[in-house]
């Protein structure tokens, strides 16, 4: 039985452009603080081993890393103090050469598993290859988590797949570079983890980062959210850390009343649209 209530920790901090052997190490320092103050799952932002802003695919490359990099048991070894499990993104060389966005789920014993980006942004496209299989979804001591990287979230269609596939918390390192928005209103990629939580009534965990990078401000956005769509713990900083003890397990109900349940309640059979390659225009005529 998971315990009642689970740490959460998300780091913001600056990666280092083109730096994984100092990204690497700020990293480790990082998890270790979070798992001294208590942390039981720790995600850090997207891209942490490598920064963000490449010219080139083959900047992108040099700073690549393998899932298999032995630096990265330097982390699963700080994640073992406490018996805790951590989701990071970093820039990823593959075994067949090619470079991916990824995010690596480790703990104790190691990776457990690696996540490449499905949904990738804007000039993302001319840097990596795109991922082509399912995020994972797994069974920790303290509940069941599901990856995403950034983009992905604005897709309602991942974080519902992966709370139809039973996740409890789904952690999604960003990069979220500052957009206009209104005085006084949150960060649309806040909101839309706000949506994606209570339309599903799971937990999320959007690790952003922090700095300026080539001229670009980021969004210092990193949020917990709470399965009714609230806001549970912010940084409101630079750089720090969002921290909230969350019961996971309280995921699994997804009865808003006796007689509502997000999920019982769907119509699958009309949702044919959803699955359609290509736009619908008015009408039914399709778009290609």
């Amino acid at each position: 039985m998971a315990p009642k209530a689970t740490r959460v920790t998300c780091v913001q901090f600056a990666p280092v452009l083109g730096d994984p052997a100092g990204n690497i190490e700020r990293a480790r320092s990082a998890i270790r603080a979070a798992v001294a103050n208590g942390a039981r799952i720790v995600v850090l932002p997207e891209l942490t081993t490598s920064g963000y802003l490449f010219a080139s695919a083959e900047e992108a490359r040099r700073a690549s890393i393998g899932a298999d990099d032995t630096r990265l048991a330097e982390w699963s070894g700080e994640a073992a103090r406490g018996d805790a499990v951590v989701v990071a993104g970093f820039c990823e060389k593959a075994a067949d050469g090619r470079v991916h966005n990824s995010a690596v789920v480790l703990d104790g014993t190691g990776v457990r598993a690696v996540y490449r980006k499905v949904h990738l942004w804007d000039r993302e496209k001319t840097l990596f290859t795109a991922g082509r299989a399912e995020p994972p979804v797994l069974d920790t001591p303290y509940g069941r988590i599901g990856v995403l990287v950034c983009y992905d979230l604005e897709f309602p269609e991942m974080p519902r797949a992966l709370a139809l596939r039973g996740a409890d918390l789904i952690a999604v390192p960003t990069n979220w570079p500052v957009v206009p928005r209104p005085e006084g209103e949150h960060p649309p990629e806040v909101v839309a983890a706000m949506a994606a939580a209570r339309a599903s009534r799971v937990f999320v965990a959007c690790c952003d980062r922090s700095g300026l990078e080539r001229g670009e401000r980021w969004t210092r956005g990193t949020v917990l959210v709470d399965p009714d769509g609230w806001i549970r713990a912010s940084t409101g900083t630079e750089d720090g850390h969002a921290t909230a003890d969350l019961d996971l397990v309280a995921a699994r109900e997804k009865r808003l009343t006796d007689l509502a349940d997000v999920i019982a309640d769907r119509r699958p059979e009309l949702y044919g649209e959803l699955v359609r390659t290509g736009r619908t225009a008015p009408g039914g005529t399709a778009v290609s």
